[in-house]
Order: structure tokens, then C-alpha cells, then sequence
């Protein structure tokens, strides 16, 4: 009756055994805190952190509540570049070691450590295939033999990781492997039109890892020798086919990244194409109205668009005319440049641009002011009276950088004499460039 009673009292306590991730970093100089977040397909939510010990050692417990899943550990800033995923099955303890020169390697779990060791395999067999393809080799034997060391490679592992999460990755991750010689034009043809062929969009486990991010801008970005914007179009076509069925708030966040690539590559076409054919009406059925927005203010001040039309008022010899941008005709060009008078990169460029408008006679400066007061932007545009000033209050939540999707400052747009924006210069340093 005692061994009954016993049994009883700990059933409860076996049932919420605790699991943990555990790991090391070096060198400890470098690094401080380790916080766990659980990835969604949507995000990232924050789970807990531990402060790394002197030797660079850290624990974190996994709650009853801690469901299987991909998990996320950030170890430094900025968060987006250093983290990494993993995969908690609920059934075993996690541990690691990460090093600046060895990088990540899991020393327990049984789930990561399958996972590892197949993409470090899989590595070694395509550096083959790609030496075999950079040697202009056409030995058909010797490419029978790496080809079928890739489907062996890839077979062992499907069967060693059946009935594991790790199992899904390693199914969406396989290869195309010819039946016979192959030229290395067709083979990349070929390896394109089978990348996604095995990725299953609608996994949640996918969804929530860097696995399906990371696949889908390989496949847009990284496999074509073609970078024209029709070959990317119908990349994104073919991608959106594959997620035909796929909750709709998935395609966003993947359509999203993409988006963002094409328009810090000041690619327009394409960022544009990419919203009216597809991104925009999915951002209105998620009710991200922020991204709604956000696309359009940027299609709107896109390359050969006209600019936003803002009030001018110029004074001159104590008197004040009132105008607006689009009414302005006393140059060939015009340069709307967004700055603040607490912005120090303002404050660095603006003599620059001052000094270049010096040779630029057919140029002239709409410089924004976005302030908080005017008080001291009333002190820095003496500096500068060859310029037009338009002070834009409120500062970050000023209708004028609104309209022109404003972000940082400073921030330029060349305009040519219709107030067609025509460039959209990074720093002065790129507008000294462009002019020249």
C-alpha cells in the first residue's frame, strides 16, 4: 500500500518533468544574455533569458506549458542577424556549444543533432557537385557516382528521421537528382523547377522556421543567371502557385520579405508588380492596414512618379510668397531633402550639399525641416539661404514625410523641372555620385 501511495504522489510529478535548453558561447567577452523565444508563423513570441556565467554557460527550463515546436535563441544585437533556430520535440533536453570560429553545434537532442549532421552531409556532397560542375568535367561515370551519393545521403536520412520533426525539414529539403548527364545550364534549370517542389507551405513547423524563409529567397533571389525583372516576376508567380491554399496571413510575411529586398534594391518595377498583383490585397484580407499603407506610400514615390505636392513659402527681401512644390519653376531640377536640426548626419551633410549646389546652378534645394519646435531650426537655415525651407512640425508624424514614406533623415529626392522624382540617393555621398 506504501509503494501504491508513493507511486501516486510522484505520477504527477513525472507527468510535468521539466526539460531545459542548455548551451555555452565563446568567447564569453562577447556575449551576455541568451533569450528563448518561441516562432510562429506569424512571429516570434518571448519565452524567458538567462544571464551567461563566467564561463560562458547558461540554462533555461521549458515549462509544463511548453508545447513541441521551433524555438528561437537570440544571443546578440541586432536580433535578426544573431539567433538561430531549433527544434523542441517536448520529450528531451537541448544543449550546445557556439563559437565565433566553429559556430553552432548541438552536443545533445537527439532532433537537432539529425538535423545537423544531415545539413553538414548534404553540404559536402553539392561542394562535389559543384567542383565537378567548376572543372567543366564531362566524366559521366564520376557523375553517376556523386549524383547517387546525394540520393543515398538523402534516403539514409529520411529513414533514420521518420517519426521525428527534423524528418519534415529533411523531406522539404530534397534534392533533384538526374537520371543521367547533365550540362551545368540544364542542371540548374532542372534544380530550380524542383526547389520547392517538396516544401510543404502549409507546415506549421516550416512556417515558423528560418528553413521555409530562407528556401523561398534562395529560390527568388539565388538561382537564375537571369536577374531581369520578367524572370523575377515569374519566380514570384510560380511561388505564389506552390502556396495556393496557404493561409493567406503565411503568403504575407513571405511576399513581405521579398517586397523588402526588391525596394531596398530601389528596384520599383518589381516591388510595385509584387503589391498590385498580389501583396496589397492580401495585406487589406489580414487587416494589416499599417502594410497596406506602407506599400502604397511607396509605390506612390517610386521612379518616375510624381512627388507629393507640400505649401512653399519663400521670403525674400521681407516679403513672403506663397507657392507650392508642384508650382515652383525657377530650376531645371529640384532636390527634396528631409533633415532635422537635432539629426547629427543631417548636420554632417548639409554643408556638403551646400558646397555641391555651389557648381549645380540648374539644381535647387526644397530642404523639410522635421521638428519638434522651430527654435533652433530657425539658428541652422541661416546657414543656408540659397535654400527653400518648408519647417514640417510634429516631426516623425508630419503629413509631408508621410506622403514621401520618410523613415530616417536625411532623406533625398532628385526631381527633375515637372517634379518627377528621378532618383532617390541614399546619403550626399551617392547624390554627389549621381550628379556627377
Amino acid at each position: 500500500m506504501k509503494k501504491l501511495f508513493i507511486l501516486a504522489v510522484l505520477c504527477p510529478f513525472l507527468m510535468v518533468s521539466q526539460h531545459k535548453i542548455e548551451g555555452n558561447f565563446q568567447p564569453v567577452t562577447d556575449y551576455t544574455y541568451a533569450f528563448l523565444y518561441h516562432s510562429t508563423p506569424t512571429g516570434s513570441n518571448y519565452i524567458d533569458r538567462a544571464e551567461l556565467d563566467e564561463k560562458g554557460d547558461f540554462s533555461i527550463s521549458f515549462d509544463s506549458t511548453t508545447g513541441p515546436g521551433i524555438y528561437k535563441i537570440v544571443y546578440a544585437l541586432p536580433p535578426e542577424e544573431n539567433n538561430f533556430d531549433f527544434i523542441y520535440n517536448g520529450k528531451e533536453d537541448i544543449s550546445f556549444t557556439y563559437s565565433d570560429d566553429k559556430g553552432l553545434e548541438f552536443t545533445a537532442s537527439n532532433e537537432n543533432k539529425l538535423w545537423s549532421s544531415y545539413t553538414k552531409s548534404m553540404e559536402l556532397v553539392n561542394m562535389t557537385i559543384s567542383n565537378f560542375y567548376t572543372q567543366e568535367s564531362t566524366d559521366k561515370k564520376a557523375f553517376k557516382d556523386i549524383f547517387k551519393t546525394l540520393k543515398d545521403t538523402q534516403t539514409a536520412f529520411e529513414d533514420a528521421s521518420k517519426g521525428t520533426m527534423a524528418n519534415v525539414f529533411i523531406v522539404a529539403n530534397r534534392p533533384y537528382v538526374p537520371t543521367e548527364y547533365e550540362d551545368i545550364s540544364t542542371y540548374s534549370a532542372n534544380l530550380k523547377a524542383s526547389y520547392l517542389k517538396h516544401v510543404d507551405f502549409k507546415s506549421v513547423l516550416l512556417q515558423s522556421s528560418d528553413f521555409l524563409t530562407d528556401r523561398v529567397l534562395a529560390y527568388v533571389f539565388g538561382m537564375s543567371a537571369s536577374t531581369s525583372n520578367e524572370t523575377h516576376l515569374k519566380d514570384i508567380d510560380t511561388l505564389m502557385s506552390y502556396m495556393n491554399g496557404v493561409d493567406a496571413t503565411v503568403k504575407v510575411s513571405l511576399l513581405e520579405l521579398i517586397w523588402h529586398r526588391f525596394s531596398t534594391l530601389q528596384n520599383d518595377d518589381v516591388a510595385n508588380a509584387i503589391t498590385d498583383k498580389y501583396l496589397f490585397d492580401l495585406a487589406k484580407a489580414t487587416h494589416n492596414d499599417q502594410l497596406a499603407e506602407y506599400i502604397s506610400v511607396y509605390k506612390n514615390n517610386s521612379i518616375g512618379k510624381k512627388a507629393h505636392n507640400f505649401d512653399i513659402a519663400i521670403s525674400k527681401n521681407g516679403t513672403t510668397t506663397t507657392t507650392s512644390l508642384h508650382d515652383l519653376n525657377n530650376a531645371e531640377h529640384y532636390i527634396v531633402v528631409f533633415w532635422s536640426s537635432t539629426c547629427g548626419h543631417c548636420l554632417e551633410e548639409l554643408p556638403k550639399l551646400k558646397q555641391l549646389m555651389a557648381s549645380k546652378p540648374d539644381y535647387k534645394v526644397i530642404a523639410v525641416g522635421l521638428e519638434d519646435e522651430n527654435t533652433n531650426w530657425q539658428k541652422q537655415i541661416a546657414n543656408y539661404p540659397d535654400f527653400i525651407h518648408v519647417l514640417g512640425l510634429g516631426k516623425w508624424d508630419n503629413p509631408i514625410s508621410n506622403a514621401y514614406g520618410v523613415g530616417s533623415t536625411p532623406s533625398y529626392f532628385v526631381l527633375d523641372k515637372n517634379k518627377t522624382i528621378t532618383a532617390k540617393p541614399y546619403d550626399v555621398e551617392a547624390l554627389i555620385t549621381l550628379l556627377k
